[in-house]
């Protein structure tokens, strides 16, 4: 039957929530993270790949604040470029503490900031979310971060569970996943409000939640990269070069 009412906040709200079931803790490869069944090499594959995804934020966030009008938005907003870029003083952000954990799991800065371990696949997964924030209006765009409904979640998880299941991992390398608890619950709850004052129609609601489901894509497609190059064994090019043939550098 098609929709003919916007559904009520509450009811929004719950669907939103419910999208929850194609978060990327459900991937195969997550889940072989969460229970300890990763390999050393698909975990700093993932960390490597993940911080490509990591730098982008800030700028999307920028993308976003760059777009809206209002300045009690933007006054909020840019706390997020903060939490990732940090304030200048101490590497207190979390692309600084992002770098921690790859040397926490064995890898080396320069080679996370190159970005030479990144996947083609991530990067394409990646991309169209910066590009996506930059042209769409400011209310979708920040819309498309309520992914974070999930995160704490995933975060506490991790935390629960890598030191015993990974005890080679530097514990310096957790502190990301511990700022994150915080910060995801504030930006939820501000991300939230956006979405239910400006979805009050049943197209803009339907919008947004096919909005968040491109985000859900977004992350689960990360992974299925990852899932080839690491588990598989099929990077890509692997029938023709033992060597990483895929392009280094952000092209768009």
């Amino acid at each position: 039957m098609t929709q003919t009412q916007p559904l009520s906040p509450r009811a929004f709200e719950q669907a939103l929530r419910d999208k929850g079931a194609y978060y990327h803790i459900h991937h195969p490869y997550h889940i072989a993270m969460h229970n300890g069944q990763a390999t050393r090499e698909q975990i700093q594959g993932w960390v490597a790949n993940r911080f490509y995804y990591q730098t982008s934020i800030p700028l999307k966030d920028a993308a976003i604040m760059a777009n809206c009008p209002h300045p009690d938005v933007r006054r909020k907003w840019v706390q997020r470029i903060l939490d990732h870029d940090g304030h200048g003083g101490g590497g207190d952000g979390g692309i600084e503490a992002w770098l921690r954990l790859g040397e926490a799991v064995g890898l080396k800065r320069e080679a996370l900031l190159s970005d030479d371990m990144v996947l083609p696949g991530v990067r394409f997964a990646g991309d169209p979310y910066f590009n996506s924030a930059r042209r769409a209006n400011w209310q979708e765009a920040a819309c498309s971060s309520l992914t974070e409904l999930f995160a704490p979640q995933i975060h506490q998880a991790r935390l629960d569970t890598w030191p015993g299941h990974y005890q080679w991992i530097e514990a310096e390398g957790y502190d990301y996943f511990r700022s994150r608890l915080s910060q995801a619950n504030r930006d939820v709850e501000h991300g939230l409000q956006l979405a239910l004052e400006y979805c009050d129609s049943v197209e803009k609601q339907q919008r947004m939640l096919e909005i968040l489901q491109f985000k859900l894509d977004i992350l689960w497609s990360m992974l299925d990269a990852m899932s080839m190059a690491y588990e598989l064994k099929r990077p890509p090019y692997h029938t023709v070069t033992t060597g990483s043939a895929w392009h280094k550098t952000r092209l768009v």
